[in-house]
């Protein structure tokens, strides 16, 4: 039975841009929330084999040290012509001063190097899992993705990662040249397109009360 999100989050990220996303999207709900980074919590190890399992690690980690629910993503860009990667190792790519200009050129390199020039060559999807664990190990879970292809050289300063580099399926810009609430923001002010709002929208069914 699904379990409906009430009182105080935890938000199980360090990253100042997933924070962001999370906080925006939660706000409508009423949902009180406060970042494992602001608590001082520590990163656990993520040992998964998947988005999925990554993201439970995380929001488990969190729940088990604050005694509060907790709320965790795990994401990453999966490229076809690279056989999936960076995918779970998609932060990882960008090394410990999160320098996602150079992880992109990696991409960018690789791709070149296996002739990945036309765009049918360069299709990749954003693959966002969301997982809600309570202390009592009570587990909320779900996933989503978002379809497009890579553009090289990268275009815009909006978002984070490998926003910039990304153009989803449909689209003329890609998430780094969209404004927040077009990438991520939920109807009627958005479109939900990003593969974390989508995430979302499936998660607010199940966890969340309507707004």
């Amino acid at each position: 039975m699904h379990r409906r999100i009430t009182g105080k989050l935890i938000i199980a990220t360090h990253n100042p841009g997933k924070l962001a996303e999370m906080r925006e999207l939660l706000a409508p709900h009423g949902v009180e929330a406060v970042s494992a980074g602001e608590l001082g919590l520590p990163e656990p190890e993520e040992t998964g084999s998947d988005f999925r399992s990554n993201a439970a690690i995380k929001a488990i980690a969190a729940a088990k040290a604050a005694k509060l629910p907790s709320f965790a993503d795990d994401s990453g860009i999966v490229v076809d012509a690279l056989d999936g990667a960076p995918g779970i190792y998609s932060a990882r790519w960008a090394g410990p001063k999160k320098d996602f200009a150079a992880a992109m050129a990696q991409i960018e390199r690789l791709l070149q190097e296996r002739g990945a020039t036309a765009p049918d060559r360069r299709r990749a999807h954003f693959v966002s899992a969301l997982c809600v664990a309570w202390p009592d190990d009570h587990l909320e879970e779900v996933e989503a993705r978002v379809d497009g292809t890579l553009v090289w050289p990268p275009r815009g300063t909006a978002g984070f990662g490998y926003d910039p580099m990304f153009l989803p399926e449909g689209h003329a810009r890609t998430f780094g040249e969209m404004e927040s609430i077009e990438k991520h923001g939920l109807p009627p002010l958005g479109l939900g397109l990003s593969h974390r709002a989508r995430a979302f929208v499936k998660l607010a069914e199940i966890c969340l009360e309507p707004r």
